[in-house]
């Protein structure tokens, strides 16, 4: 038996009260728009159209509305109001933001038909009348998909920020830069894609002693990126871009040997996984690089963040290289481990003069330059840690929301980040807020993100298999805030059928 839409809903609705009665979307159904309003009513009409023909044309007595109003200041920023009956249906928001989540809400409130692709006959397209009140928890509802390890084409970004909006995530983090590829496109820089966007090989599994064989590369052009950024903004999510630094540089520096600690040595592409002890160096010509390739950056993303990456970086060269040493007479910092701080400090004003806010990855949540957002992933010590000095926090604790892992210790279970488990029951447990936070600390956590490495996940397939349904966890948990464990798994076993609709191929 199929469980009502309403008892299924991924994230769960702040508030909502259900009764009796339908409202049936026809092809007479009109839109009534209000200002502002507009971009609602096209993801509305564009996200149904393939299974159920309807043409939801805008009119001005339509009996489906979609408001915007100012005055709805209990709403938020992505927060909605929808009220759903017989005869009518009114979704309002104070910002179109929340207009868009309320879209999704709609989506999931239709039958699992109404995902498909394909065109729909006989379905009744009806929607339970309700009263619904929704206002996110955490500003904060991130994923961060790895294209530098293995490439993605931009037909499968658009379909994961699909994916990524029908769960109400508003912040795709995409890693375009590692030692293994690097896939942004600089106009004054071409070698960066020419040579650092291919390898030869790929390493496989996690000893380092077999290689494929296969050569691997890609890269996205400006008008890949920029249709990426505009497809993602109708649906309400910013998309982050990362571009590492000093560290996890081997690409660049294959392109571009000159930026690193050994004056003409000639560097590959790595083939391996792992942190790699090439880096960039700390001379004047490095710095130029990072100022032109963020230029291009923030040409491309109007996202407010821009992540420097900026963790696993081992400093070995740097002791043995003069311009350290130059660095540390001039800067009169105490050793080599505080230039680490200074460098993206330096790279960090640089984004801060441009209005840009910079965000690193931090593995003691002490050593980010200040103004740095902190994701700190390694222990919620460290996440603590980054609230208390006054940073902005995104809690990413890899134990609970790295999809690398694989999700389960069963035999046939696919090869993934050795280790460990991050199991689904993991990820809905994950409270973004580190124990012991002062009520000041915890005001600076904005929420969390999942992440998926993509050394073990070269297919579409495969990065969704590890994907779901762990995100629905972390997005309910970011949206809705803490759930017991039996109402959440309860709600997903009826939200599954709207993945199988969607063709995703989840864990089981």
């Amino acid at each position: 038996m199929t469980s009502p839409p309403h008892t299924t809903l991924v994230p769960r609705p702040t508030r909502s009260r259900f009764t009796t009665g339908h409202f049936t979307l026809t092809a007479e159904t009109c839109l009534r728009v209000g200002e502002g309003a507009g971009p609602a009513a096209d993801l509305l009409r564009t996200t149904l159209a393939a299974a159920t023909g309807l043409p939801l044309k805008p009119a001005a007595d339509g009996a489906l509305a979609l408001a915007v109003d100012s005055d709805l200041t209990g709403l938020g920023g992505e927060g909605y109001g929808l009220t759903i009956g017989r005869d009518s249906v009114l979704l309002r928001a104070r910002e179109v933001a929340g207009l868009l989540r309320g879209v999704q809400t709609v989506r999931q409130l239709l039958p699992p038909a109404a995902l498909l692709t394909a065109p729909q006959r006989g379905v009744t397209w009806s929607l339970p009348c309700a009263e619904i009140t929704d206002v996110p928890h955490r500003p904060w509802r991130g994923a961060m998909l790895d294209v530098a390890r293995h490439f993605q084409p931009l037909r499968y970004l658009l379909r994961y920020v699909d994916l990524l909006a029908l769960h109400k995530i508003n912040v795709f983090h995409l890693h375009l830069t590692d030692d293994q590829g690097w896939r942004m496109p600089v106009a004054a820089l071409p070698k960066l894609t020419e040579i650092g966007g291919r390898r030869p090989r790929s390493m496989v599994g996690p000893s380092g002693d077999i290689h494929d064989g296969v050569p691997h590369g890609g890269a996205y052009t400006r008008t890949d990126l920029a249709r990426l950024v505009s497809y993602a903004a109708e649906r309400g999510i910013t998309v982050l871009p990362e571009i590492e630094m000093p560290g996890h540089s081997r690409a660049a520096l294959a392109a571009y040997p000159h930026l690193g600690n050994h004056p003409g040595r000639v560097l590959d592409v790595w083939t391996r996984w792992g942190v790699c002890d090439t880096i960039l160096g700390l001379h004047d010509e490095v710095f130029d690089f990072c100022r032109t390739v963020l230029e291009d950056v923030m040409d491309v993303f109007p996202s407010p963040y821009v992540h420097l990456g900026g963790d696993e970086c081992p400093l070995t060269e740097w002791t043995r290289h003069p311009a350290a040493a130059a660095r540390l007479r001039e800067t009169g910092l105490a050793g080599t481990a505080q230039l680490h701080r200074w460098f993206l400090g330096q790279v960090g004003a640089f984004l801060v003069r441009n209005g840009r806010r910079p965000v690193g990855w931090a593995e003691t949540g002490t050593e980010l330059p200040d103004g740095f957002t902190v994701m700190a992933w390694r222990d919620p010590a460290h996440a603590l840690a980054a609230a208390e000095r006054g940073h902005e926090v995104i809690n990413s604790y890899h134990r609970a929301t790295y999809f690398d892992y694989p999700q389960s210790g069963a035999a046939g279970e696919p090869a993934g980040q050795p280790g460990g488990v991050v199991s689904l029951r993991d990820v809905h447990g994950h409270d973004p807020v580190p124990e012991g936070a002062s009520p000041r600390a915890a005001a600076h956590v904005l929420g969390t993100q999942a992440q998926l490495w993509t050394e073990y996940a070269a297919t579409p397939e495969r990065i969704e298999y590890l994907t779901y349904p762990r995100l629905c966890a972390l997005a309910d948990g970011g949206w809705s805030g803490p759930s017991t464990w039996a109402d959440f798994t309860a709600r997903l076993r009826g939200h599954t059928a709207r993945l199988d609709a969607l063709g995703v191929g989840r864990h089981p």
